[in-house]
């Protein structure tokens, strides 16, 4: 059975001696790197100079030597947030394990490939939707509190706070002092942010710096701080420097301020103005009732003073008249119908009466019927309907008698009957 390779088993281990030169042998192997970030800290020496360089995009850095006289005769003045291209050669000390860069030439980053580079961040957090007016969140029109991310006894700080309590007192702050510039900007400013969104008695959050060189404004175009700017619930108001300054948290935030003095009159309403807008408002919300008022009025006085109005009841009693009239026209024509009818009727009573049997019988003449034994009486015709023994019946004007024929001589009359 062969032994375990040396270094794969706690049986046959390497020396740290082995492990450490195998480590230096694969970093030398890099050879000389470019490599840019910024200055956290600067520390020349006699003969050497010791510096970090930090990665602005992340929270990562590097140990930098380099000579003295590479520092003094840098093209810029180095200092802790100066943007720097290093071209230097990686080293693993293997007598305590420590890793570091040792630089063979510093370049101060131009100010026309930083404006290149916040160009291309700019395409690719648009492209990304981040610069969406859809997603702006609105701001509350009086916020109860203000969260204030600036630098510690700044003039933004000074400038946001006086006018925002001259315009309403009663507004308070949450402030978080930070860095705004340099290499430990952005960390502190998106600790600050996440602090505040998450405090819920915040209604707004204002980052504000005042004016200075792109260099300054760098970390306010920092790809980390814009997207917590929009990965942020709370509305966020970006205060950044003055009018030309045109930071990339300014595109991204929910509200651009020209200036920090701007920024507290675009949040806070000013409470003389909203004043002075109430009662504006009253007088003419009072003008417009007395206006309606009046114009209602004038329209009822019209109203009334219409005929069918004024005089209700005069279409009534016009129509009274009318009906009283009908009705004495209706019974006059009634009563002239019925004597006229009365009268046609009396004359033809009086020519029924004239015409009638009873008239004639009461003027002497008489009826004679026949009446058989076995059939109707009916009335005699000639004297052959009356032989000689036929029983009659006689009616004058005051009733009737009986009488047996005699034929053709006469008849006796033998009882009488009365109607």
């Amino acid at each position: 059975m062969t032994a375990p390779e040396q270094g794969k088993s706690p049986e046959n281990p390497w020396p740290v001696r082995a492990v450490a030169t195998r480590v230096a042998k694969y970093i030398d192997r890099l050879g000389m790197v470019w490599i840019e970030g910024q200055l956290t800290e600067l520390k020349v020496r006699q003969t050497t100079a010791f510096m970090v360089l930090r990665d602005p995009a992340a929270d990562m850095s590097l140990t930098v030597s380099c000579p003295r006289d590479l520092v003094v005769n840098a093209p810029v003045p180095l200092a802790e947030g100066t943007q720097v291209l290093m071209h230097g050669k990686p080293q693993f000390y293997t007598r305590n394990g420590s890793f570091s860069l040792r630089i063979s030439e510093i370049r101060a980053v131009g100010l026309g490939e930083l404006l290149a580079r916040i160009e291309r961040l700019r395409r690719l957090l648009d492209a990304e939707g981040l610069f969406d007016p859809r997603l702006k969140r609105p701001i509350p029109f009086l916020p109860g509190t203000i969260g204030l991310i600036t630098g510690r006894a700044s003039a933004a700080e000074h400038d946001i706070m006086a006018v925002a309590s001259g315009r309403w007192p009663a507004v308070r702050f949450a402030v978080r002092n930070t860095v705004v510039q340099g290499p430990n900007a952005v960390p502190q400013i998106v600790e600050a942010l996440r602090a505040l969104d998450a405090d819920p008695e915040v209604d707004v959050i204002v980052l504000a710096r005042g004016g200075g060189s792109v260099e300054d404004l760098l970390p306010f175009s920092d790809e980390t701080l814009c997207r917590e700017i929009a990965r942020a619930t709370t509305p966020v108001v970006s205060a950044i420097g003055h009018e030309p300054d045109n930071p990339l948290c300014d595109l991204v935030a929910d509200l651009r301020a020209a200036t920090p003095t701007d920024a507290a009159k675009r949040i806070v309403p000013d409470t003389a103005a909203e004043q002075a807008l109430i009662a504006d408002l009253r007088r003419r919300s009072a003008r417009a009732l007395r206006n309606w008022v009046n114009r209602e009025a004038h329209t009822v006085a019209q109203l009334r003073s219409r005929p069918v109005l004024a005089r209700p009841l005069a279409a009534v009693d016009a129509r009274a008249e009318e009906i009283h009239r009908a009705r004495a026209a209706g019974r006059r024509d009634v009563t002239r119908l019925l004597a006229t009818e009365g009268d046609r009727i009396g004359h033809l009573a009086a020519r029924l009466t004239t015409l009638g049997p009873a008239a004639t019988l009461a003027r002497g003449y008489a009826v004679v019927q026949a009446v058989p034994e076995d059939g109707a009486p009916h009335v005699l015709h000639s004297v052959a309907d009356a032989p000689a023994g036929a029983r009659l019946r006689i009616r004058v004007a005051d009733g009737a008698v009986t009488a047996i024929s005699e034929g053709s001589g006469g008849a006796v009359i033998s009882n009488d009957e009365a109607y």
